[in-house]
């Protein structure tokens, strides 16, 4: 018989996806199906008011200050580039000829990554700063060394998509604030996992996926600009707006000034339905689930011998394995990385599918500079990790049978391993 199918790549995007998100798509569709704002009649009209109720579920969520203020974009690419992007733009047009430098983490993403790689050969000066090599965790008082008078932005994941590692984003917060220097925060891995607070955590500018944590489908997400920070951002799109159609200049109101061309609709609506359960449910319930996951794989995995970031570990029938990240629960979210000894990451997860029915992620997770932190990077003789990853539908039996199976896989590993001296 087939293995049970257990689905645990939701970093990468969530399934399944809560009652009530695909029927609300599907109604739309078939029953509405009209532009938002491009007309008077009711359906158009009906099509706006399901745009204007996600924005306003959002700001509920992270806790902002006017839901005009949370733009729709492709996903959190699209959203990194605008805010990255706009705020190089816009720094130009105030400052033309003037030095901007830009500072990053080593744990953060290609999404920012390659921007400010491309923005780098156009002469943006562009730092990314350290982080520890056993936890991923980045000290604050490092993005404070590398402020200068020029700097125009401090972009920082949240919570990182190799290793769960939750970043001290409030204290980073405070640093950009009393050094005024706008902080954007991708919240890829955190919003919908643990509680975003916008004003707590000091987030100028917040960027999120609408199908990872918020449950929505793919081709959505989103920019919270915090009001004022507005007038810090270029466009970097201009087009149709369904407003102020009399001139051929771009509204600069919000949320029209970052909003060109007709929305993804019947993405929104899905995803303000996945919003929705979020909040019907509460995001410290959802947090307190993933954190028993957590709890239970860290014990599991140290009673088995896996090697861990605080030194212990290699006796028992995980020694072969090493996770990635924190041993703290508190400070990771649920996405556990792990290396062998013998295998490699693709070899893990493709026998974890075909022998026990689990879908887990191979290879360098598009964080380079993360894996070359952890030692993990091809450079090193490395080739990334494998991961599994934790959504609100991911039970404890589920993180059971991953357990099982990385014991079976890694007993597998060490048994081919004594054979073949003897092969040879």
């Amino acid at each position: 018989m087939a293995p049970r199918r257990i689905y645990l790549d939701n970093a990468a995007t969530s399934f399944p996806k809560p009652p009530g998100v695909y029927e609300a798509m599907l109604r739309y569709g078939t029953e509405v199906g009209a532009s938002p704002g491009r007309g008077q009649y009711a359906e158009s009209r009906e099509g706006a008011r399901l745009i204007r109720q996600c924005r306003e579920r959002i700001c509920r969520l992270i806790n902002g200050e006017s839901a005009d203020h949370v733009v729709f974009a492709l996903n959190t690419t699209d959203a990194l580039n605008l805010a990255i992007k706009g705020v190089v733009r816009q720094r130009r047009l105030d400052r033309a000829g003037a030095r901007i430098r830009i500072i990053t983490t080593a744990m953060d993403h290609n999404s920012v990554l390659r921007p400010l790689t491309a923005l780098e050969a156009d002469g943006v000066d562009l730092v990314c700063v350290g982080c520890d090599p056993a936890t991923g965790l980045v000290d604050p008082r490092d993005i404070v060394q590398a402020m200068d008078a020029d700097t125009a932005l401090v972009a920082v994941v949240m919570a990182s998509n190799v290793a769960g590692t939750i970043q001290p984003a409030a204290e980073i917060g405070r640093v950009c604030a009393q050094a005024r220097v706008p902080f954007l925060v991708d919240a890829a891995q955190s919003l919908g996992h643990i509680p975003v607070d916008v004003r707590a955590i000091g987030a100028d500018l917040l960027a999120f996926p609408g199908h990872k944590g918020l449950l929505g489908p793919q081709g959505t997400g989103g920019l919270y600009i915090r009001p004022g920070v507005e007038a810090l951002v270029a466009t970097t799109r201009e087009g149709g707006t369904g407003s102020w159609s009399e001139s051929d200049a771009h509204p600069q109101t919000m949320p029209e000034k970052f909003e060109a061309g007709s929305h993804n609709t019947i993405g929104i609506i899905g995803l303000s339905e996945g919003v929705k359960w979020l909040l019907d449910r509460g995001l410290d319930a959802v947090r307190l689930h993933e954190l028993g996951l957590i709890r239970f794989m860290l014990t599991e995995l140290r009673r088995a011998g896996a090697r861990l970031s605080d030194g212990s570990g290699g006796d028992g029938p995980l020694a072969g394995l090493r996770l990635l990240g924190p041993v703290v629960p508190e400070h990771r979210v649920g996405v556990f990385a792990f290396t062998h000894e013998t295998l490699t990451p693709h070899e893990a997860a493709a026998v974890l599918e075909q022998l026990f029915g689990l879908l887990v992620r191979a290879g360098l997770t598009c964080a380079p500079h993360a894996h070359k932190a952890f030692g993990t990077h091809p450079d090193q003789g490395g080739a990334g990790a494998f991961r599994m990853s934790f959504g609100p539908f991911v039970e404890e039996r589920d993180a059971g049978a991953a357990i099982d199976a990385l014991v079976e896989l890694c007993e597998g590993a060490r048994a081919t391993t004594e054979r073949e001296p003897a092969r040879a």
